[in-house]
């Protein structure tokens, strides 16, 4: 009985994991409860999940990603790498790379979200479409996870089931005996055949009339490396939604910028451009806010961010200059750039007289939007995402105490699971992400995720359903190690691509330990295999979170994944099973 309420519970949370946009964590904890209630496992066993050392380990890593990101390290190495190809095959090249060798040490999921609007822009300087680039970047983010333990939450919280079972996991970089050779076949496949299959959306360029343009001023940084660079050479010359109007130099204004215009300590830019480009250029280094209001805000920098708000006729500071209103003392907020219907505006951000309707880009605490949310003085406040401060200075820290976790859990000197923990500890200690932010990281989402699809998995092995599906794979396998290894890719890559790849995994595992034990084969290709094929998530966009991210932005239907990741699919489920046969042989 117990077998059929667990098969019948799982089937319906597979079901609805496929076909419905209910969120993935309240179907997997739903199940649970029910398989709870009927009293089908108990309470430790429903809640075993939530202990294993694979979830907390996700949680920590969490937080380490957190703090690449905040302190800039990820985008600074990835921005150093790209560079500026010519063609699609030396763009893929440089892509495809350094993405897959990043994602094997840090979560994929935060290297994607880091990289896509890295991506459109790199797109745009060089004129290539960025459809080429983006499910490439997705796949090899995936691909580059299989090959440590690091690499995708799937292979941690397998890793953690594996120790609960059998008292040992994988080694650190163990994986990459599959992993190394599935990337290969796969960066390969990509750069070959992203040109052909996959689709040419190029956007067209934006013209000025047609942007919500921003007016903001940046200076040149002392003993800065643009000091004696062309525009040109710095970068500056082709920055996607963003103009270089013109150039103060002390009592000389260049209001006609050459690419050969070289830069000098002090000199004011002005340009113009798209508040997501205005972000991106608070991040450029070696410039900085022209403006010193943000300096004597009375809150630290590291809890400001960036809010677009549109100045009301009841505003007391219509009619006056920003300076003489005295907007920072006011409200706390300092104006770093200003929109009136796409207008340049000559003035300093100091003396431009406020209208009613001019939209303003502020560097506020965080808690602003909340406190002026009603505010008469606002026609809209609006916080803009992912534009808090870059802690550039800590960013030698956080990717020493990165290096430093990748070589003490490798080399075995800790555990994974401590090395993590105290990598996350550090980070905070050092200032490279704050406690508030560090929780505001984590995905709890993910996490109940983690913990329910174990308690499922639990459940599976303890009714008899994974001895009876081991039973009959076998049957069907014979001894043949190829075909049982085939069998559980084709299962594990088909569930996972309609259902998240963690759930696919942690309900396969129990039945992937069974068919060890029952046919005798080395248990640890069979995990690998499963790993592998649990990532293998190429042929739909809502197999993968990686690949919901680049959908949108890549312009992708749901064929175009089929198109490309389907062919992909076949590469790597060839090249893991051939591979993992050698093991067991």
């Amino acid at each position: 009985m117990d077998a059929f309420i667990t098969g019948a519970t799982v089937a319906a949370v597979i079901g609805l994991l496929a076909i419905t946009r209910i969120s993935p964590d309240i179907v997997l904890m739903a199940g649970l409860t029910i398989l709870l209630l009927l009293q089908v496992v108990t309470p430790e066993q429903a809640l075993i999940g939530f202990a294993n050392p694979g979830l907390v380990t996700v949680g920590a890593l969490y937080v380490v990603a957190a703090a690449m990101r905040q302190t800039g390290a990820v985008s600074w190495i990835a921005l150093g790498l790209l560079g500026q190809p010519r063609s699609l095959v030396p763009a893929l090249l440089r892509l495809t790379l350094p993405v897959g060798l990043l994602s094997a040490f840090v979560n994929n999921t935060p290297v994607v979200s880091i990289m896509v609007p890295v991506v459109r822009d790199w797109a745009r300087r060089t004129g290539l479409s960025a459809s080429h680039l983006l499910m490439p970047l997705s796949f090899a983010a995936i691909v580059g996870g299989t090959c440590t333990i690091i690499g995708t939450t799937t292979n941690l919280v397998v890793n953690g089931m594996l120790i609960d079972a059998t008292g040992d996991g994988l080694g650190f970089f163990e994986l990459a005996l599959v992993g190394l050779p599935v990337s290969a076949a796969a960066l390969v496949y990509m750069i070959l055949l992203s040109g052909r299959l996959l689709p040419d959306a190029r956007s067209d360029a934006l013209s000025s009339d047609d942007l919500k343009r921003y007016t903001v001023e940046m200076l040149v940084e002392s003993r800065s490396s643009l000091v004696g660079k062309t525009i040109e050479e710095a970068g500056l010359r082709h920055l996607p939604g963003l103009y270089l109007l013109e150039i103060e130099r002390g009592a000389v204004s260049l209001p006609v910028v050459a690419p050969d215009t070289v830069l000098c300590e002090d000199d004011r830019l002005i340009f113009a451009g798209l508040v997501e480009s205005v972000v991106d250029l608070q991040r450029f280094d070696g410039l900085r806010l022209a403006s010193d209001q943000v300096f004597k805000l009375n809150t630290k920098r590291a809890n400001h961010t960036l809010l677009e708000v549109v100045v009301a006729d009841a505003c007391p500071l219509v009619g006056k200059t920003i300076r003489e209103g005295r907007f920072r003392n006011v409200y706390n907020a300092a104006v770093i750039a200003v929109s009136r219907n796409g207008e340049h505006l000559h003035a300093k951000i100091g003396d431009i007289v406020l209208r009613p309707g001019d939209m303003l880009l502020l560097e506020a605490h965080v808690d602003f939007q909340d406190q002026n949310r009603n505010s008469k003085d606002f026609l809209l406040v609006s916080r803009v995402e992912d534009s808090q401060p870059l802690k550039s200075d800590k960013r030698g820290i956080a990717s020493l105490v990165f290096v430093g976790m990748v070589l003490m859990a490798s080399l075995e000197v800790v555990s994974l699971l401590e090395a993590a923990m105290l990598a996350a500890g550090l980070m905070i200690l050092f200032g490279c992400t704050s406690a508030s932010g560090a929780r505001r990281e984590v995905s709890w989402q993910v996490l109940i995720v983690i913990g329910a699809s174990i308690g499922l998995g639990n459940a599976i092995a303890e009714s008899g359903i994974a001895d009876a599906i081991s039973a009959l794979m076998l049957a069907s396998a014979g001894v043949n190690a190829l075909i049982v290894l085939s069998l559980v890719f084709v299962v594990t890559a088909l569930m996972s691509a309609f259902i998240t790849n963690i759930a696919a995994a942690t309900m396969m595992f129990p039945i992937v330990l069974k068919l060890g034990e029952a046919s005798g084969m080395d248990l640890t290709a069979m995990v690998v295999t499963l790993m592998v094929a649990a990532s293998a998530s190429f042929a739909t966009p809502i197999g993968y979170q990686t690949n919901l991210m680049v959908q949108g932005p890549g312009g992708y239907s749901f064929v175009d994944f089929l198109r490309f990741g389907g062919p992909l699919t076949l590469v790597v489920g060839v090249v893991t099973v051939a591979v993992a046969g050698l093991m067991i042989a």
